[in-house]
């Protein structure tokens, strides 16, 4: 079959809008996860590529999982924080949200209704965008006593339940207790604290890609 010179432009141009559609599909393809959080996300006293958000994005795209994960975390944010910058916070693009808040409720011993109400309207909004979530959880400092921090934890337990949520028990899991693994004020990981996160929560980020639908 020959082509005249009209043809072969058609030709070439439908070839393009083919090539730039496929380009365009590929790269919605790609999932974007929004870490809603405080300092622990947020990467204090750190630069932003040590990171937990950053360490992460690092880690899957290493394992073949080209995802954009977004860094929402905010310094001193509570659950009740975190609840109401969240409709900024979590943007459109967004196909997934691990939700890592709670730290500065314990450490400033407010009540943990207070934080599971927050939490819950949290859980509540992200099912209401169909958006699949990872509930990192969180434990209270043992100084605050047996009934607080029993407390404090069901919070977490009892709302990846009843949400039927992805669930990471405790977001610092393997670190306390080794000073190795925070910065000099002992609260916040350093670069390889923050490493030692995400070896621990990948598993379960992996179960949260899973659950993101085709195309977003």
């Amino acid at each position: 079959m020959k082509l005249g010179i009209a043809g072969l432009a058609t030709f070439a141009v439908g070839f393009l809008i083919v090539a730039l559609t496929t380009d365009a599909m590929a790269t919605a393809r790609e999932p974007t996860i929004v870490v809603l959080g405080d300092s622990l996300a947020a990467g204090f006293g750190l630069p932003q590529e040590q990171s937990f958000p950053a360490q992460l994005e690092k880690a899957l795209r290493a394992k073949g999982q080209n995802v954009t994960i977004v860094n929402a975390g905010v310094s001193g944010d509570t659950a009740t924080n975190g609840l109401d910058r969240f409709d900024w916070a979590v943007t459109p693009e967004a196909n997934a949200v691990i939700v890592e808040l709670g730290a500065n409720d314990a450490l400033q011993g407010l009540p943990p209704e207070a934080t599971k109400k927050s939490l819950e309207e949290i859980l509540k909004r992200l099912k209401a965008k169909n958006l699949p979530v990872l509930l990192a959880g969180m434990e209270a400092p043992r100084n605050l006593g047996k009934n607080y921090v029993e407390e404090f934890g069901a919070v977490y337990r009892d709302l990846a339940q009843r949400y039927d949520v992805v669930f990471y028990p405790f977001f610092l899991e393997g670190l306390v207790g080794d000073a190795s693994l925070f910065q000099g004020d002992g609260l916040h990981p350093n670069a390889a604290g923050v490493a030692k996160i995400v070896d621990g929560i990948m598993p379960k980020v992996e179960e949260l890609l899973a659950k993101i639908p085709p195309n977003g």
